[in-house]
């Protein structure tokens, strides 16, 4: 196969929001919500002001050895994915001079849509080029599993042929406690017919057969399917759903429950985002959830009362503030707190994320702050639009560039329209000439009658609707005579954007890997941006010869 990639700026696609745009195109305000710039310089900054802040390295680095040491067990005898580059840099963790690249994503079934994998491997790429442009230093990559941010409603389904998959169980609670059930297995045996028959599905479909076991929790499948695939690069997964690294964020927990500290810290950032931008969290008095079998609910404050909401438990402070002691497992930060866990017990100086995620940690910086935890280098991940050889011969024909395709259908239309027409189809010179016509007859009117002025500028106007009308007209009549060629611009906008949605947030990435192996990744990787931020459109065509 050969596959050729052709970048656009992201502003260029239409589908990014304007606080993602001026942020990784340095305009606007967009700057004033971070601490560092997305680039070299930014990054060693971030290193600088890294050092300030000490994490329990020691503490982490048990928990990801005992971890690995548990899922080398569950490996079978016909599949060994014990990789020496995830231990190395697990070992290398305890060092003062290393540092991640993080990603964070929720246990989607199945890994959810493709921009799963362009995080993980983007946070690859990252650690690579930093450790070439600061060799003093260890850069890890590292996939920070969201086991607790979200229940099945969310994460329970994913995409595959163009129909969606959705996991029938009774239960509840955080995703990642789920377990494997008949339920589960049974979607998977659905669906095994369509992975089979693709060229390198069978390989793909064995180690998701592997990883989704009955009985296994949804973290250990994920741990064990993301590790499979991308343990060779060394990417380390981290769970957070772990007492021992829950132990480590109980005072920043106690500091919410006793003073809601989250809030009010993000209130001027709100404030001043709403002004000019779109504010994707506004969070909540209290920014913790509570954790316990079939249970994931907000906590919220009621009087003297920490009410469990939608459940009958109820604390006293006292009370909340011995089971955090006893149990901090049971808690959880929502989305404004997660990313202040996160930095707790990862050293990180970059934090990958898609254009929703950077938005919600740029309302953030204050809160980080408030509670003396570094924030760090926000990087906009990568983002690719995969085209196959069918659909691109046939948008060639059509006469259209790559980066014609996020164009609207309609405007497509119209442009491809009055390209072959053989007439003209547009009456811009004719209103012109009506313009000045009317401009003219206004003129001597007036000079009759000055409340004739406005009569005769009513009359132009109507007269231009009219030929607008009669233009929209002639372009319907042309579209009825190149009905083929327009119906195959639906088509590919079809294919290419299934239910007008970019592809990366619907298609399940076993489509790709089915059907061109792991070189479909490996191409990924070498045909991508690192640092700097653009929007990837990649052609397949097959090789000749």
């Amino acid at each position: 196969m050969k596959f050729k990639t052709k970048h656009i700026p992201y502003r260029a696609t239409g589908v990014f929001t304007p606080l993602v745009n001026d942020y990784i195109e340095s305009k606007g305000t967009a700057q004033s919500f971070v601490n560092y710039t997305p680039n070299l310089e930014g990054v060693k900054n971030a290193i600088e002001q890294r050092k300030k802040y000490p994490t329990n390295r020691k503490v982490l680095v048990q928990v990801l050895q005992k971890q690995y040491k548990e899922l080398a067990v569950k490996t079978t005898s016909n599949s060994s994915i014990v990789y020496e580059a995830v231990n190395a840099n697990v070992a290398l963790l305890e060092k003062d001079n290393t540092f991640v690249i993080t990603t964070a994503h929720q246990p989607n079934l199945f890994t959810g849509p493709l921009y799963f994998f362009y995080k993980i491997i983007h946070a690859i790429q990252l650690a690579a080029v930093y450790k070439k442009e600061f060799p003093e230093y260890n850069f890890v990559p590292v996939y920070y599993m969201g086991s607790e941010d979200a229940d099945i409603d969310e994460v329970g389904s994913f995409n595959i042929g163009g129909v969606s998959q959705q996991w029938n169980t009774k239960q509840t609670g955080a995703i990642g406690r789920m377990k494997v059930d008949d339920g589960l297995l049974q979607l998977l045996q659905n669906i095994e017919g369509y992975w089979s028959v693709k060229p390198a599905g069978k390989e793909a479909l064995s180690i998701l057969k592997e990883a989704y076991q009955k009985g296994y929790t949804i973290i250990e499948a994920t741990l064990y399917l993301v590790h499979a695939y991308f343990g060779k690069y060394g990417l380390v997964v981290v769970q957070p759903d772990e007492v021992n690294l829950k132990s480590l964020f109980t005072k920043i927990m106690e500091q919410e429950l006793t003073t809601q500290f989250s809030n009010k810290a993000i209130q001027p950032a709100l404030t001043k985002l709403k002004a000019e931008y779109h504010v994707q969290s506004e969070g909540r008095d209290i920014n913790l959830f509570y954790l316990k079998e079939g249970i994931r609910a907000r906590i919220e404050k009621q009087g003297e009362q920490f009410i469990i909401v939608d459940t009958n438990i109820t604390f006293t402070q006292e009370q909340i503030l011995e089971e955090l002691k006893q149990y901090p497992e049971r808690f959880s930060p929502n989305v404004i707190l997660r990313g202040l866990y996160q930095e707790t017990i990862l050293p990180g100086i970059v934090f990958v994320g898609g254009g929703g995620e950077l938005a919600y940690w740029m309302e953030l910086k204050s809160v980080f702050e408030a509670a003396t935890v570094h924030y760090p280098v926000l990087q906009l991940r990568n983002s690719f639009l995969f085209i196959k050889e069918k659909p691109l011969n046939q948008w060639s024909s059509l006469d259209f560039q790559m980066d014609d395709l996020f164009k609207s259908t309609l405007d497509l239309e119209i442009e491809f329209v009055k390209k072959q027409a053989k007439e003209n189809l547009a009456l811009t010179k004719h209103i012109d000439s009506l313009n000045k016509l009317y401009g003219s007859i206004q003129e001597d009117v007036i000079k009759i009658d000055a409340s004739l002025g406005d009569h005769a500028l009513n009359l132009s106007i109507q007269a231009q609707k009219k030929l607008a009308l009669l233009e929209k007209k002639m372009i319907r009549a042309e579209k009825r005579k190149q009905h083929t060629s327009l119906s195959r611009i639906h088509h590919i906008k079809a294919e290419l954007f299934p239910n007008n949605n970019l592809q990366e947030r619907v298609e399940n990435f076993v489509e790709w890997v089915g059907e061109y192996g792991w070189e479909w990744v490996e191409v990924i990787m070498e045909n991508s941006s690192k640092i700097k931020a653009d929007f990837s459109i990649i052609s397949i065509e097959k090789s000749v010869g």
